[in-house]
């Protein structure tokens, strides 16, 4: 790949690197995605020249694709710049790949969450491709003087059959850029694919390993300063006033301003020590002295907080969903079951800390570079909360060393924004480990309770799954006679065909920030729900996996990928002495994965010998990048269940760095054997989320098919299952 960078160049800059020559193509989507844009002229002679589409060739044979997709590490600088190069015939290898900044001229969708990036991009952007393919080929058929049906494209070429004769695209984009965009272009057959669905190299790993690749924390201009922000440590307090003479006597700091963090409608002020050097910034921030107004909130702590869920459980709640007659057949059912589960609190830990570089230039213009998952979202907000044309904000979208959820919040960017303004100068804004670890947002507790019953036979006919929980929009008057959707997400989506169900939701306010976290609100909901299932097939006295797949009658994906996992871990097969198997499965709105666990007893605690995953995609466009994404996925859920998560005592967090919220390390890490169902339907399932949420409860599954001990609470000690 040619001079990778994963920033949007300015137009002067674009045109001086690349040096353009003659006319050449471009061709985007339309605003709504529904189609594509009228292709546009491209001249070297014209500086105004602007760079409106995803894809770029210039006369001398330069290709560029434009990603609107951020890269945290799980692979769209590949795959979404790959269903354009498919179609378009040209090796990834081979072109420039450049990271969009939010621009309303590359239209919405310019962010990277839910596991959407794929899924949301496979049509339109291979449309993309197909339609500059097909121009390509007409402006080769016309000077040649023969039939479209006698031409076709190959490696950046075009080629006529019969004689063998070629052109470049280089050649033929000045006469492409004439012709009418297809309004249905024809999209190749899969079964010719040269890229998607193979192990294709990731252009960005060479890029990380050899140190140039540019993260937000990179971020260089001449002259800026640093910023290190001072926030109360307790939450829901209120800045009374502060003295900043000793901070102004640290060498190198030149300014101590005020910014204001906005999480979900839930604001607070920070005090900014600005300096020279990043150093000195820090010094000066520890220098400060400050009065904060608690408010109360120095009382709270996470003991008080998980005693009243337990509390606020014992309330109706808004139903959900409701099918059937669940409280009258529950109350006469010869078998009846109930338990309770908890999940704790937890940071998103991404390894590069939040970061953002803000530089306002004359005439109201500003320009900003950081690590995101929504450049759309910020250049969508920009303009309103600063009073900017929206041509004079400027976005460099760089690689994110990890997001998570985290970086779907912007607070970071918008409160060195308001700095760089106030001071004048280009601020560069870090956040210190202690900062992520401390200040959050977090996955908020979620505890759930549930029912169940089973007839003489052990079939299960009665269901009920209760989410107790704050909400994540931060709201105190929250309509408690409502579902919330995101906090009960997939609970009445399974595919188990139980006759009688009603599901609730209990809202608990949080004045915490919390937010989205790597699979949302089903990495807190499966570990509950699947442990539960297993517990109803105890009860019946059913083999785990057959109790499943008996309410399963129907065909599904569900049922295929339960299936797949009896398969690929030989679950009929017995194991050694002192072992134990455990399965689990989650749908959500990102796509579904599911585990088989086994693990052997050592000691007090137990040991994992071996992880199956399976998920189910529909399609798949490089299967590399999603055994590293289920992968990823099974390390976030295992440090989630086994490591001790954040705790608040006296108002604060307890945590404050990897040494006391620690992450699984390499030598605690299991094998995981992923296998990808890709039938090719026409449903494009997510990859990076789907393999977080089964993982938890497959593992506590099989702690109790080895030690007969039920966890329900996480997190829970490995090495002391007592």
């Amino acid at each position: 790949m040619k001079n990778p960078t994963p920033t949007s160049l300015d137009r002067r800059n674009f045109l001086r690197i690349t040096g353009i020559t003659g006319a050449g193509l471009v061709l985007g989507l339309s605003a709504t995605g529904s189609g594509t844009e009228t292709v546009e002229n491209i001249s070297a002679a014209s500086e105004s020249f602007d760079i409106t589409a995803f894809i770029q060739i210039e006369k001398n044979g330069h290709i560029t694709l434009f990603n609107p997709k951020p890269e945290m590490g799980q692979g769209t600088f590949q795959s979404i710049p790959a269903l354009i190069a498919e179609e378009l015939e040209v090796s990834l290898d081979k072109v420039t790949i450049q990271q969009t900044g939010g621009e309303k001229k590359f239209g919405g969708g310019q962010s990277a969450g839910g596991s959407s990036s794929v899924r949301g991009s496979y049509q339109n952007l291979r449309k993309v491709g197909a339609s500059a393919r097909e121009m390509l080929i007409s402006a080769a058929a016309a000077q040649w003087n023969v039939p479209v049906s006698e031409c076709y494209a190959s490696e950046a070429k075009v080629f006529h059959k019969p004689s063998g004769k070629n052109m470049g695209y280089g050649e033929l984009a000045e006469a492409a850029s004439k012709l009418e965009v297809p309004k249905s272009p024809v999209l190749k057959d899969p079964k010719d694919f040269k890229i998607l669905g193979k192990k294709y190299p990731r252009p960005d790993v060479p890029l990380k390993v050899n140190g140039t690749a540019k993260f937000g924390i990179d971020a260089s201009v001449p002259g800026m300063v640093y910023a290190s922000i001072e926030r109360c440590p307790v939450f829901g307090a209120k800045l009374i006033s502060f003295d900043d003479a000793a901070a102004k006597k640290v060498k190198g700091v030149i300014a101590v301003e005020t910014c204001e963090r906005n999480i979900s409608g839930q604001k607070s002020e920070g005090i900014a020590v600005i300096a020279e050097t990043y150093w000195a910034a820090v010094q000066g921030r520890k220098a400060l002295s400050v009065k904060w107004d608690y408010q109360g909130y120095e009382n709270f702590n996470s003991k008080d907080y998980a005693q009243q869920l337990r509390d606020a459980a014992k309330q109706e709640g808004a139903v959900q969903h409701k099918q059937g007659d669940f409280d009258k057949v529950f109350a006469e059912a010869p078998v009846k079951l109930e338990a309770f589960y908890e999940t704790p609190v937890v940071s998103h830990s991404a390894i590069e800390p939040m970061n953002c570089l803000a530089h306002w230039q004359e005439g109201d213009r500003l320009e900003i570079w950081t690590s995101t998952q929504v450049p759309g979202r910020i250049m969508a907000d920009l303009p309103k909360m600063f009073g900017l044309k929206e041509e004079n904000v400027k976005i460099h979208t760089m690689f994110n060393g990890g997001g998570f959820g985290r970086r779907l919040y912007p607070d970071y960017v918008y409160e060195t924004i308001q700095l760089a303004k106030k001071i004048g100068k280009p601020v560069k804004a870090l956040w210190t480990r202690e900062d992520d670890t401390r200040m959050g947002p977090f996955r908020p507790m979620t505890f759930s309770a549930f029912k169940g019953a089973l007839d003489a036979d052990g079939k299960a006919i009665a269901f009920q799954h209760k989410v107790i929980s704050p909400t994540l929009d931060g709201r105190k008057d929250y309509d408690k006679s409502k579902a919330d959707g995101t906090m009960t997400e997939g609970i009445s989506e399974q595919k188990y065909e139980i006759e009688h169900m009603k599901n609730l939701y209990v809202h608990h306010y949080l004045h915490v920030p919390v937010a989205a976290w790597r699979a949302v609100t089903s990495t807190t909901l499966a570990f509950a729900h699947e442990c539960f299932i297993d517990e109803m097939a105890v009860k019946a006295k059913k083999d785990p996996l057959a109790f499943r797949m008996a309410m399963l009658t129907k065909d599904s994906d569900t049922k295929t990928l339960i299936q797949k996992l009896k398969e690929v871990s030989h679950w009929d097969k017995p194991l050694p002495a002192g072992w134990g198997r455990g399965i689990a499965q989650y749908e959500f709105f990102a796509g579904l994965g599911g585990y088989v666990v086994e693990v052997s007893k050592k000691g007090t605690g137990v040991k994992i010998e071996k992880v199956y995953a399976v998920i189910d995609l529909g399609t798949v466009v490089n299967p590399d990048t999603v055994e590293a994404q289920v992968q990823g996925a099974a390390v976030m859920a295992l440090t989630a269940a086994v490591k001790n998560g954040i705790t608040f005592e006296k108002g604060q967090t307890v945590q404050s760095n990897y040494h006391n919220n620690p992450l699984i390390r390499i030598n605690e890490m299991p094998k995981v054997e992923v296998h990808i169902l890709a039938n090719g339907g026409p449903r494009i399932k997510g990859v990076g989320e789907p393999g977080l949420p089964a993982f938890a409860p497959a593992l506590c599954n099989a702690i109790f098919a080895a030690t007969g001990k039920r966890i329900r609470k996480l997190p829970f000690d490995i090495n002391n299952i007592a």
